[in-house]
């Protein structure tokens, strides 16, 4: 039975792993969204509810969770880990410089190490965990900066970031109450709806500008499938499987790879080569996460 379980925990950390390269990866398909004339809150739309219909297909048929209590917190998941989490992330982007953002962004996992110590009982400081998730951090900042760290401010800018990466290590801990009781599929399909629900009144403050003859455009529709069907309606699932299986700060942990697959996306992709500075930042993030993952009571 333990050898069962031990496999289905490497399935665990291997199915994380593998969204966080396709989330890497995802900043290519927004680019060229964004070159093709759409808007960050538009492009959310549109591959949340791709995902939303796609869901409804291997979901449940039950439209509530067990209680109030339960719905609510779906609710806190949708925002969390959508609506607040993609309009922080992608208004800082246009405020601030894209490292900047990209970086504080990456602290999302470190943040969601203090939230869990400070309010689960069960998760220990240690000193691996500690010291694993301040390596991976610098590893980060070895891949974004270049090694030629040059701070430039925007409060605002930087602010929304921070707000970003305090989102998703919210969604990170939440998602720990639920996953043990409810179906991947139906968390994910809640975060879709309520989401979509959220983000609604963006629209009133900034009406839909791209215009539906653009959907026709090769560049445009694939790009969206692929953040739809892949990079939403199939990673969201399989996270939310992953950290029912083991564990909110281990499963975000592998999020600290998220700026190495971009990388490894650009030289493939962009042909943006890989500099001595990326190698050394990979190192670092491979092995602070090693270290992390191997902390004791997570």
């Amino acid at each position: 039975m333990q050898s069962i379980n031990n496999k289905r925990n490497w399935i665990a950390h291997a199915v994380a792993i593998a969204v966080v390269c396709c989330w890497g990866c995802t900043f290519v398909n927004t680019k060229y969204l964004l070159m093709g004339g759409m808007m960050p809150w538009e492009i959310f739309v549109c591959r949340f509810l791709l995902a939303y219909v796609a869901i409804w297909t291997i979901s449940p048929r039950r439209l509530f969770a067990d209680n109030w209590k339960d719905e609510g917190l779906m609710g806190l998941l949708g925002i969390t880990g959508g609506s607040l989490y993609f309009l922080a992330e992608n208004e800082a982007i246009g405020m601030s410089y894209v490292n900047n953002v990209s970086f504080i962004v990456c602290t999302a996992p470190l943040i969601t190490v203090i939230l869990a110590i400070l309010f689960l009982r069960s998760v220990k400081a240690s000193w691996r965990l500690i010291a694993g998730s301040l390596l991976a951090l610098l590893g980060v900042g070895f891949v974004i900066f270049n090694g030629h760290f040059v701070l430039h401010l925007n409060p605002l800018g930087d602010w929304l970031a921070l707000t970003a990466a305090f989102s998703w290590a919210v969604y990170s801990l939440l998602m720990k109450f639920v996953a043990d009781r409810y179906s991947a599929v139906f968390i994910t399909r809640k975060v879709f709806f309520y989401g979509l629900l959220t983000m609604a009144p963006m629209f009133i403050v900034r009406p839909w500008q791209f215009p539906l003859s653009g959907f026709l455009r090769s560049e445009i529709w694939m790009n969206l499938l692929f953040l739809g069907f892949i990079a939403s309606f199939a990673c969201f699932a399989l996270w939310s499987w992953a950290i029912g299986r083991v564990g909110a700060i281990k499963t975000s942990n592998y999020v600290y790879l998220n700026p190495l697959t971009t990388i490894i996306a650009s030289a493939l992709f962009l042909n943006e080569p890989m500099t001595s500075m990326a190698w050394v930042g990979s190192a670092l993030i491979l092995t602070g996460i090693y270290l992390a993952n191997k902390a004791k009571g997570i």
